[in-house]
């Protein structure tokens, strides 16, 4: 990805807010499903995602088979929102090393939903996992799209025009 994302955007995306994944398979049938987790690095130029197996069979079939992905990652609370693009991601088991970034998203999560109102029973409830179930998905985004709400939606942020 040529450039960077602005620093409001990649720290919104670090903090761990809401993450929905979709990929297509090669009749360009969608798939779509809500990460369980995430973790951007410093510079956002490598991304992490945690799905459920048991819940994104045809999406981890999707990922696997053409390595394409778009993410969008989105505050609750103000819909500031990005979507980033793949071409090649990788998919391996979860592991006990990555318990910490489980648990840390899943704290931020409460905090992010709390503020539109979903206490924090429910938001466990809907990013409830197994350890055994996940499986973590990393990428190098090659494009980033503004994807909040309004006259700049769409708009190319970073990467090939």
């Amino acid at each position: 990805m040529t450039g960077a994302l602005p620093a409001p955007l990649l720290e919104m995306m670090r903090r761990g807010v809401s993450v929905n994944v979709a990929s297509r398979d090669a009749a360009l049938r969608p798939s779509l499903m809500r990460a369980m987790a995430s973790e951007v690095s410093v510079d956002g130029r490598r991304i992490t995602l945690f799905l459920a197996r048991s819940q994104s069979a045809q999406l981890l079939q999707d990922v696997a088979s053409t390595g394409r992905l778009a993410v969008v990652f989105s505050e609750p609370a103000t819909h500031l929102s990005v979507q980033v693009k793949a071409m090649a991601a990788q998919l391996r088991p979860a592991t006990e090393a990555d318990r910490p970034v489980l648990e840390r998203y899943l704290a931020s999560m409460e905090i992010e939903l709390s503020r539109v109102r979903i206490p924090a029973e429910l938001t466990r409830a809907l990013l409830a996992w197994r350890l055994d179930d996940l499986v973590a998905v990393t990428f190098t985004p090659h494009e980033a799209y503004d994807q909040t709400p309004g006259a700049k939606s769409g708009n190319l942020l970073a990467g090939a025009a």
